[in-house]
């Protein structure tokens, strides 16, 4: 049978080097991701090549900060194997540090730049929430963030194809495939963002995309067998995942009450309001 997996997690080996899916995917969701808000960015009327300049500098700050979070949370193993910290294509990225690397580049772009933040992130949401998707397939040909231990039969009564299945099988036992709930809840989310987006007013669509993903990730993150944790008992994912819910609805509200925003749909060009 083809695709009778365990898949390799390297997708090509030349000489020396070798080049992990992990890596692959990661940067295939990246690209697909710009390429999206890039085209909406053009239908908006934005400057041409915005989105390709602020991307390179979100994508540079998404790596460090998905990175440097997860080894902070993993300083124990780090702290004595030092460059294995620079080993990012062999997994080991968490996405709420990718957010926070990502949102403080953006911010500090649009500062310098003169463009409204909350403008451009609701061009980007999408594009976010799909990156996302795509990326937890990285996890997957790494056979890791999955769930506890499942029975083979639970798998199949999910009517989840055979290599996905196979894939599941890890040092003798299946798992939950948490990763493809994400990658679902994350799909849902991109279509619901697409739909949704033109109705929303400014800087609106961004804090749907926080809220809505961080719920998500929350429930699902206490599926897993491999979350990174505060203490003994509290799980890093679901604490920040609640922070950021709080702070998303606390400014979706500060800004209705605050300003009068226009809905997306309205907005052409720059927008130079809040």
């Amino acid at each position: 049978m083809i695709f009778n997996a365990p898949f390799s997690p390297v997708a090509l080996e030349l000489g020396p080097l070798s080049i992990y899916w992990y890596g692959v995917i990661i940067a295939s969701g990246m690209l697909i991701g710009y390429f999206i808000a890039d085209r909406e960015a053009n239908r908006k009327g934005l400057p041409e090549g915005l989105f390709m300049d602020l991307m390179f500098y979100i994508i540079i700050a998404s790596i460090v900060g998905a990175r440097l979070y997860y080894v902070v949370f993993q300083w124990e193993y780090y702290s004595q194997n030092p460059l294995d910290i620079i080993m990012v294509n062999e997994g080991g990225m968490a996405i709420h540090g990718g957010l926070i690397g990502g949102f403080l580049a953006g911010i500090i772009y649009c500062r310098i730049k003169g463009f409204s933040f909350f403008q451009l992130a609701d061009i980007a949401a999408p594009s976010l929430i799909l990156g996302q998707a795509i990326g937890r397939w990285g996890n997957f040909m790494n056979q890791e963030a999955h769930g506890g231990e499942v029975s083979r039969s639970f798998l199949e009564s999910l009517m989840l194809p055979e290599w996905v299945i196979n894939q599941m099988y890890i040092d003798g036992a299946y798992y939950h495939p948490t990763f493809l709930y994400e990658s679902v809840w994350n799909i849902i989310g991109f279509v619901l963002l697409i739909l949704l987006r033109p109705k929303l007013k400014i800087g609106q669509t961004i804090l749907f995309y926080l809220v809505y993903y961080s719920i998500g990730r929350f429930f699902i993150e206490g599926m897993r067998t491999d979350s990174l944790m505060i203490g003994e008992s509290l799980r890093t994912a679901q604490f920040i995942s609640i922070l950021i819910i709080v702070a998303a609805a606390a400014v979706w509200i500060y800004r209705e009450m605050r300003y009068k925003l226009p809905r997306y749909k309205d907005t052409e060009g720059v927008y130079k309001g809040r």
